[in-house]
């Protein structure tokens, strides 16, 4: 179980708790949010997201991430334009917010 602000994430049964909001996720969208809040303030490359949620990196396919990372903040962020969990660190890659 992890939680991390007001989320929480059971990796056991891939619920995600939102305050009191439960939100489904994908199983990629749940393996990337489990990444990224296990570890809160680490800057992930998209390379190493990428190998977090299929395992292995193909050249090229490190664009997917964005597309994961905006559909994940779309279902966790209270404003997306402005996220509060979810922050990109420019030329690197994301990291979830340390507390």
């Amino acid at each position: 179980m992890l939680r991390a602000a007001d989320i929480v994430l059971d990796r056991g049964t891939r619920k995600v708790v939102v305050g009191e909001r439960s939100v489904d996720l994908t199983p990629s969208e749940c393996d990337l949010l489990s990444a990224l809040m296990a570890s809160p303030g680490r800057v992930f490359t998209r390379a190493e997201l990428l190998a977090e949620v299929q395992g292995v990196i193909y050249e090229g396919y490190e664009r997917t991430i964005d597309v994961h990372i905006r559909n994940v903040r779309t279902k966790i962020e209270p404003d997306t334009r402005h996220p509060r969990y979810i922050e990109t660190v420019y030329g690197v890659g994301y990291r979830f917010a340390a507390e």
